[in-house]
């Protein structure tokens, strides 16, 4: 059966339906999701699997039947671990149709369907008793719900209520307990993701500054955690200003409360500095003895680099304190973790926090706009003054005297460069009231309110009145769009360009010119986890949930600076799309093959997005720097690049002598604005 969706084209920005699979969410949620990457977390699955064993035994040490709850079940992994050690009954809950579905299918073929029992529901709407879904309560606590912040997926509501109503007092808990750890850092690139720097550009008249304004200094930020692999963090991007300390603990064998909660630790600075950043991670403890415990600290953190286990499921946490603030080596100061049931934020106090806890009770909330229409990257997209340079330097190349600018992008501060270099009259476009709003502080703040017109409306609806009956001369874009999840969605300026043809006067510069789409195979070191088939995990058949990953495949964003990889092929570019005629009518199509000049595993294409400011100037949102021989990349920090797998029944983990090159197919689809593609190895053509 099909059905139909209604979606924002993020490319062509219009609205429309499209005829779907009636599974389409859920291709979209196992697309999202991490269960590849959790059934290879090795590290993970033995942990658990110990730990439920030492808990039935301690149950069934003292005489009585175990009985097991399994919240959050996924693939009924955990509670198949459990009846192998010994359990006589698990009720295994998943909310996930299509999960709970899978975990029937995995139990039965495994056969512990006369043991297990797979609930669809909230463990919340579980219910107790003779005509419920568990006869009497649990006596084993099995449950993962965590993410990478520990409490994100709802875990303390979860665990208040099955204490309440599922589970016997004093149970047995696996995991035991939980313990949130953080660190103070000194980073002005991580604080680069939070606060708008003073942005400098050099004209005929001298430097000028665009300064942020008041709001954005004053402003405590989005409490939402930037969850990053910060095993990928240089230590030379940031100065430890604290010891890692312990900040709160949750015991899950007890009564757990959702309830708003602070914890408040004491330490000496280490080292002088701007304490703008807390570092945070989590161990889980499986056993009550805290013998087998799974940790998520980074590599410096440690006691033995050596088994640092990567994973994609659970990384580590970025929090922005509300303002920088100094610290002195060897003064005290108090750290304070702030939760509510979902979320953890965290302020810096120089005495008892009893004395100033109730200042910073209330979750954190933006109010300069910046936070809300600006995600992490963008901020380090803006404050880098390198990229902003580049721009400025194209600009100076297509700038004449009586040029009348239209600026297209989401919250950009091109606008304010093509005003102080020799603009006569600049236009910007803001479609959104946030980026409306805070685009008026920034020029406010900077005395160009009178300046830079601002319109508020979408751009395809501009009028000649908007424009004060004026031809444009330049149109100007980043292009960026906060709508863009894929790179080729900011061609969404392309579909602009088109509709404001009408106001361009003849011969009219548009800048970018042109962009371009690229794309380079790769070996990931370890990416490739989170779409490999893992067939038997810990002795249990799991393939039907490989069949649904496989069924799910998508093209995924991703910050490839955070899981390195080595090229296999050279960047090729594949297609082109010419900014200065309007969008055209038929598809666009490119096949071809990439030769692979390098030994390794295929495991994918990296693509990304060029844009050709001028002929002589191009700004690249994937790959950096030239290759280095051994195929070591350097990708744009501030920019997604999507990840194609390679659909092969070939196991990913092992080389492949064979294939000497890829090919692919790759279409452009003008009417809707996407980009279909399929990546081959070779040998697979036929």
């Amino acid at each position: 059966m099909k059905v139909f969706c209604g979606r924002a084209n993020p490319t062509t920005g219009s609205l429309e339906w499209l005829e779907e699979d009636e599974h389409y969410d859920y291709h979209q949620e196992i697309a999202r999701s991490s269960y590849a990457d959790m059934l290879h977390d090795k590290d993970r699955n033995i942990k658990y699997y110990q730990g439920i064993r030492a808990a039935v035994s301690r149950v069934k040490d003292r005489g009585q039947k175990a009985l097991v709850l399994d919240i959050g079940t996924g693939t009924g992994l955990l509670s198949m671990m459990a009846v192998t050690a010994g359990a006589d009954f698990c009720y295994a809950i998943e909310v996930f149709k299509p999960m709970a579905d899978a975990a029937v299918k995995i139990v039965e073929k495994n056969g512990f369907s006369d043991k297990i029992k797979v609930i669809n529901k909230h463990s919340t709407e579980v219910t107790v008793g003779p005509d419920g879904d568990l006869p009497c309560r649990a006596n084993i606590l099995v449950t993962e719900l965590f993410d990478t912040e520990l409490i994100g997926e709802g875990a303390l509501p979860s665990y208040e209520h099955a204490h309440r109503h599922l589970v016997q007092e004093n149970c047995e808990a696996v995991p035991h307990k939980a313990t949130v750890y953080a660190q103070l850092v000194e980073s002005r690139r991580m604080w680069s993701w939070n606060k708008l720097f003073p942005v400098r550009i050099q004209t005929g008249l001298g430097e000028q500054v665009i300064v942020p304004p008041s709001e954005l200094e004053r402003c405590p930020g989005a409490p939402s955690v930037y969850d990053i692999q910060l095993n990928q963090v240089s230590s030379a991007d940031f100065t430890v200003l604290s010891d890692v300390l312990p900040m709160f603990s949750v015991d899950f064998s007890k009564q757990v409360s959702s309830s708003a909660a602070c914890h408040s630790r004491q330490f000496v600075p280490v080292a002088s500095g701007q304490a703008q950043v807390v570092l945070s991670w989590w161990d889980i403890e499986m056993d009550p003895e805290g013998k087998i415990k799974c940790t998520m600290a980074p590599y410096w953190a440690q006691t033995d680099p050596q088994e640092l286990q990567w994973r994609d499921h659970w990384m580590q946490c970025v929090y922005f304190l509300p303002q920088e603030d100094p610290v002195v080596q060897g003064s005290p100061q108090c750290l304070v973790a702030h939760h509510d049931d979902y979320c953890v934020w965290y302020s810096l106090q120089r005495t008892s926090a009893d004395e100033n806890e109730k200042v910073y009770q209330v979750r954190p909330v933006c109010d300069c706009q910046a936070h809300l229409l600006w995600n992490r990257p963008r901020f380090g997209e803006i404050n880098d003054q390198d990229r902003t340079d580049q721009f400025a330097q194209a600009l100076r190349t297509v700038l004449t005297p009586g040029t009348n600018c239209l600026c297209v992008s989401d919250g950009s501060l091109l606008s304010v460069l093509a005003h102080h270099l020799g603009a006569e009259q600049v236009f910007t476009v803001e479609s959104s009231a946030a980026s409306y709003r805070l685009m008026k502080r920034i020029f406010k703040a900077n005395h160009l309110e009178d300046k830079i017109s601002i319109i508020k409306k979408r751009p395809e609806l501009l009028t000649s009145a908007d424009l004060e009956d004026k031809k444009v001369s330049l149109l100007l874009g980043e292009p960026f769009f906060s709508t863009s999840l894929l790179p080729w969605h900011n061609l969404y300026f392309w579909y602009v360009r088109t509709s404001v043809d009408q106001h361009l006067e003849p011969g009219a510069v548009v800048m970018p010119q042109a962009a371009s789409l690229h794309a380079m195979i790769v070996e990931f070191r370890d990416l490739w986890r989170i779409r490999s088939p893992c067939g038997n995990c810990e002795g249990f058949d799991v393939h039907i949930m490989d069949d649904m990953i496989k069924r799910a495949e998508r093209q995924s964003p991703t910050h490839c600076g955070e899981y390195p990889c080595r090229s296999l092929s050279e960047p090729q570019q594949i297609l082109t799309f010419d900014f200065q005629q309007p969008v055209p009518q038929q598809p666009v199509r490119a096949e071809g093959s990439m030769e692979l000049r390098r030994p390794g595993k295929s495991h994918g294409a990296v693509l990304w997005m060029e844009y050709h400011l001028t002929p002589g100037s191009t700004v690249s949102t994937g790959l950096m720097n030239p290759l280095e021989d051994k195929g070591d990349c350097c990708w744009n920090p501030h920019c997604k690049q999507a990840v194609y797998f390679l659909s092969t029944t070939v196991d990913p983990r092992v080389p492949l002598d064979g294939p000497q090159s890829v090919s692919y197919a790759v279409e452009f689809h003008p009417l809707t604005g996407d980009i279909t593609m399929e990546f081959r190895l070779a040998d697979t053509l036929n």
